[in-house]
């Protein structure tokens, strides 16, 4: 589907006003800092690090009466090593090519070792592996877990009640695995003997890659509605202005003129690729900053980029169209299905723990109307950070993690009569979330529903 003259005049305004956003909360995060509570743009997108966003002290305690009697929850993978070489390969070809020429300025000078640097950090966690930071935040994030719900946890300890892990199977998310269950038996070693060995649900937790999602698969290589608003995002004028940037304080003029605007911007957005990696390996390589070679304007519009690509291959897409997350619905079957097991007496576990990926974050957000990923884009008017909350670093981060943990009671009295048996509480990055709009909370502000009215509000009968 070729864009109307109307929607790239939209689009280019639009892109315009972003601009206006981008100036400068990078600068104040720091170099390994994490995102933005104030919803402003985050300059790694989704590889920004973990920082859990709730105030323990002020989460709202439980009804009177009630008590924790089970949790799940559903976590990205920590920090990783980047997949592959290819970026930083592709970021020293080209400096090697400007050395030779003599066309490197000072700053172009330092950049070839700091990457070599990174790439070689990468190399020896492994591409694509989970990072020393990684493991340490899913360490921390169990123990502020069992912290939060210590008799939950020695509940289970004594009535020798399991502790279900599961995962997509890569070792990335395996890793994560071991690393939260580490830091539960740290926090209360009693669980040492119940925690189960981490069991593969690709189907669950890896569902974007398998058979029966053959169409979303079909969209992202295909798709022309898709194909088209990504490439007038990146086919604005900001891009190459940005790309062309970032060249001038590297290269010598002769040889920014030489680059085509293709190369320009190829070269731009790999650097930011490694610059958006770099803090995820701060305990492997602490020596190397990229911040010097991105000024915090151009890493935002790198950062906008990676989230529009993210937003319409993962996120809310567009409107009118459910293929980028109706895949995860088993996935929100499970939670259900969980808390259910448990409410009805047919379950012994005391945890059921899962750890995935990304592109099975982003959709389940998208699904359950989750903080930043309620809004679709119209077809005619492209996702901006202007129009729209979704931020990859606030949805996606390193460690992502959705949590619900299940309260029994009822011997109270209701506002009809009867208190609910069973109440959920979710934690999104560990901040306690309202349920989409439509579910009643058991008061007016409070973080606590009914298990019967998320059945209801959620369409489960």
């Amino acid at each position: 589907m070729k864009p109307s003259a109307a929607f790239s005049a939209t689009l280019s305004v639009a892109l315009s006003a972003t601009v206006l956003l981008a100036g400068g909360p990078a600068a104040a995060q720091g170099r390994h800092g994490g995102g933005h509570p104030d919803g402003e743009p985050y300059p790694y997108g989704t590889k920004t690090p973990y920082e859990p966003q709730g105030r323990p002290k002020q989460y709202e305690r439980a009804p009177k009466g009630y008590l924790p009697v089970f949790t799940e929850n559903v976590a990205r993978h920590g920090s990783r090593a980047m997949t592959d070489s290819e970026d930083g390969d592709r970021v020293l070809a080209v400096l090697a090519s400007a050395e030779q020429r003599g066309a490197l300025t000072g700053l172009g000078a330092e950049l070839a070792p700091q990457v070599r640097a990174l790439l070689g950090a990468a190399s020896a966690v492994g591409y694509g592996s989970l990072a020393g930071r990684g493991v340490t935040e899913h360490r921390e994030t169990a123990l502020r877990m069992e912290q939060r719900l210590p008799e939950l946890f020695r509940s289970i300890a004594t009535e020798h009640r399991s502790v279900v892990v599961e995962t997509s199977g890569v070792a990335r998310a395996v890793a994560s695995a071991n690393a939260f269950t580490a830091g539960l038996t740290e926090g209360e070693p009693a669980l040492a003997g119940l925690v189960k060995a981490p069991v593969t649900d690709k189907d669950l937790l890896y569902f974007h890659k398998q058979p029966q999602n053959a169409d979303y698969q079909a969209y992202l290589a295909s798709d022309p509605e898709l194909a088209a608003v990504l490439a007038r995002i990146e086919g604005g004028p900001r891009t190459e202005q940005a790309a062309r940037h970032v060249a001038e304080r590297l290269f010598g003029a002769e040889f920014v003129a030489s680059m085509s605007a293709e190369d320009r911007i190829g070269f731009a957005r790999a650097l930011h690729q490694l610059y958006s990696s770099a803090p995820d390996l701060a305990e492997e390589a602490p020596a190397v900053d990229l911040d010097p070679f991105l000024t915090s304007r151009d890493a935002q519009w790198f950062a906008y980029l990676d989230d529009a690509e993210e937003f319409y291959q993962k996120g809310p897409g567009f409107a009118g169209r459910t293929i980028t997350y109706r895949m995860a619905q088993p996935l929100l079957d499970d939670l259900f299905a969980q808390a259910e097991a448990n409410a009805a007496g047919t379950s012994h576990d005391g945890a059921v723990l899962r750890f995935t990926h990304a592109e099975e974050i982003e959709p389940l957000a998208a699904l359950m109307g989750l903080p930043g990923s309620t809004e679709p884009a119209d077809p005619d008017e492209p996702y901006t950070y202007r129009n729209d909350e979704w931020r990859g670093g606030q949805v996606s981060p390193m460690a992502a993690n959705i949590q619900w943990d299940l309260y029994a009671g009822g011997k109270g009295k209701g506002s009809a009569g009867k208190a609910p048996a069973y109440l959920v509480r979710m934690l999104y990055n560990e901040q306690e979330t309202a349920f989409k709009s439509s579910c009643r909370p058991v008061a007016k502000g409070s973080y606590f529903y009914d298990l019967a009215e998320l059945r209801r509000c959620f369409g489960r009968g």
